[in-house]
């Protein structure tokens, strides 16, 4: 077992040791503030502080988590064994040149995103705000890395010590805005749509292609559902999770009505093959009585209680949005991760729990990172299909290297096959076929030797 020493043991202390030791390395360790036990401590030692304690593996430490207080962080970026690195400190006796805990902390629980930032149009902090774009490092699983570094240097120190084998692990999930495309969305809706189709003259064609939908002589194009799972087949013991907007029609939220039958009924169908989750509707981010309502017709049309969660649009305001769902029994959240760049919004893979900077206190909440979405590519990074799929790969590979589970998040109207999607169902059944590969391939790489 792992002995790790501190000075003072304070929320941030214990929480990044928590999601380092346990959740990213899975070993057993132990926390003292006490220099007698820790010095007769026979196996693995590490200490973190600003002073040496004994022997055992010295992790020098910065000033952020031993403080409450959220302040403006005067960044460095170096590189360390060719690895971006936050917080440096110049101490010979220290295992890095930098403290790993201070810069993990502060990549987990989006430091930055609490202090004063610039905002997109939908009040979401983009990605280009970031220090991991800025300083060239949002493609890595940087607080995996981290987290490996240190395994290593205690493996160095104490050949015997044990930890686990980290292996790739991949999730696919789909957020459902609209189910169909011309199906289900009421007399109203649907006449408005055959006037625009009539008065824009490139959309004539749409005409055809919705009244032979209407008369079911042809399938709506948004629902590929049948397709996913069929793909899904193929790939046995793949993660599968849909997140269907339950909201009402307002000018961001447009989905088929919750009370729709056919609707429900695709909904529960989907529930036979994979895990469904409430996709949080644009307002819902910071309106608990929204997050509530939303919730229950879920549960109550899948006879179960709603404990996942992703807000439409990836709104996302720290800690409120969190507040939201942990008030309303929501125990795991699916919305980190950038809607304007591919990468690693909190630096990891890995899922881990919520740490509330203003209650400087460790929550009940599971964040699941993801790393890509299929709208990124196409709407904000332009890219062709083939482009957008060596993205995949890339980030596939990265994850792969550390072990961790890449989550990627898609819209079933992207495998439609039309309105500008074309090739995008290859790229899909492509990838799936890539990270499976991977699922069962053994990379050295996560090996701790």
């Amino acid at each position: 077992m792992l002995l790790i020493h501190v000075p003072r043991l304070t929320n941030r202390v214990g929480y990044t040791l928590n999601v380092i030791f346990h959740y990213i390395l899975k070993v057993e360790y132990e926390i003292t503030t006490d220099k007698d036990i820790f010095e007769r401590h026979e196996g693995a030692k590490l200490c973190y502080g600003h002073r040496k304690v004994s022997d055992g593996v010295f992790l020098k430490s910065c000033d952020l988590l031993f403080k409450t207080t959220i302040e403006e962080q005067e960044l460095t970026c170096v590189s360390y064994e060719g690895i971006p690195a936050l917080f440096p400190i110049y101490d010979a006796s220290s295992a890095f040149p930098f403290d790993p805990l201070a810069a993990s902390f502060f990549c987990l629980s989006r430091y930055e995103e609490y202090l004063p930032h610039f905002c997109d149009m939908h009040g979401r902090f983009p990605a280009t705000e970031s220090v991991a774009y800025k300083e060239g490092f949002l493609h890595l699983a940087i607080v995996d890395r981290w987290a490996l570094m240190i395994a290593e240097k205690i493996r160095e120190s104490y050949p015997d010590a044990y930890f686990p084998t980290r292996f790739f692990d991949f999730e696919d999930t789909f957020d459902i805005d609209a189910a169909y495309c011309y199906l289900h969305k009421g007399i109203v809706r649907t006449m408005v749509g055959f006037g625009r189709d009539l008065f824009a003259r490139h959309q004539r064609s749409e005409v055809k292609k919705r009244l032979r939908v209407l008369l079911r002589r042809e399938q709506d194009p948004f629902d590929c559902f049948d397709y996913i799972l069929d793909v899904h087949d193929k790939h046995p013991g793949m993660r599968l999770k849909f997140f269907p907007l339950m909201a009402d029609y307002n000018v961001y939220d447009k989905p088929i009505s919750y009370q729709n039958k056919e609707f429900r009924q695709l909904l529960q169908h989907l529930c036979d093959y994979a895990k469904l989750g409430l996709h949080g509707s644009y307002v819902s981010h910071d309106d608990h009585g929204k997050v509530a309502v939303e919730s229950e017709r879920l549960s109550s049309l899948l006879h179960r209680s709603t404990v996942r969660n992703r807000y439409h649009f990836l709104r996302l305001t720290l800690p409120d949005s969190y507040d939201v769902l942990m008030d309303n029994g929501i125990l795991h959240d699916y919305t980190m991760g950038y809607a304007d760049e591919p990468g690693f919004r909190a630096g990891t893979g890995t899922p881990y729990p919520f740490f509330d900077l203003d209650s400087d206190s460790e929550t009940s909440l599971t964040i699941h990172p993801f790393v890509i979405m299929d709208s990124t590519l196409y709407y904000y990074k332009k890219m062709s299909w083939s482009d957008a799929e060596k993205v995949y790969y890339q980030l596939i590979e990265e994850v792969k290297t550390v072990g961790g589970v890449c989550s990627v998040l898609w819209h079933n109207q992207s495998l439609c096959e039309c309105f500008g999607w074309q090739g995008w169902r290859g790229v899909y059944e492509r990838v799936l076929d890539y990270a499976d590969q991977a699922r069962n391939t053994k990379n050295k790489n996560q090996e701790i030797r």
